[in-house]
């Protein structure tokens, strides 16, 4: 299905991007130790840059741990339920996610960027528009919307299934 190969490839993408991310933020926090400790000189911008790509590789984490499922649950309660009712509370769950994200992540994100850039808010050291780093907020909540779309999409077909084998 096109919805399995999205998936793939955003994850793929979410997986690559992230590990450029830690990289980046390897080179930064021991750029600014080095600076700071041999050259005696510490780096201004490297700490904010770091800050600021510690958010983006924890939201994108996050959107990418709710597409492998891995997100923080409580699943006493559904692993004793039988299968088509637990799967009945996957779609719950995957609806509340899809809503929270697309409620708070999203639009919270896009306003929070319209105020920041309306406001002409910049970073302290780079001098970059805080717009652009907070735009991974409103990148991430599509993401995981998108992820609790495909696996409601996955539970319907599997709710569907056995009332096509029965006719």
């Amino acid at each position: 299905m096109i919805l399995d190969r999205i998936k793939l490839a955003v994850d793929r993408l979410i997986a690559a991007f992230s590990i450029l991310v830690m990289i980046a933020l390897v080179v930064c926090v021991v750029w600014q130790v080095f600076s700071r400790y041999v050259l005696s000189q510490p780096s201004t911008f490297t700490d904010e840059l770091a800050r600021y790509l510690m958010i983006w590789v924890g939201l994108l984490g996050a959107a990418y741990t709710v597409g492998a499922q891995r997100h923080l649950a409580i699943d006493l309660l559904s692993l004793s339920l039988p299968e088509r009712k637990r799967v009945a509370v996957s779609i719950f769950i995957n609806l509340s996610i899809f809503l929270f994200a697309a409620l708070v992540i999203v639009t919270g994100g896009l306003k929070l960027i319209a105020k920041t850039l309306a406001t002409a808010q910049v970073s302290a050291a780079m001098q970059i528009p805080m717009g652009y780093v907070y735009i991974v907020l409103p990148l991430s909540g599509a993401i995981i919307m998108f992820y609790a779309l495909w696996f409601m999409v996955k539970g319907a077909r599997t709710l569907a299934q056995p009332a096509q084998e029965a006719r």
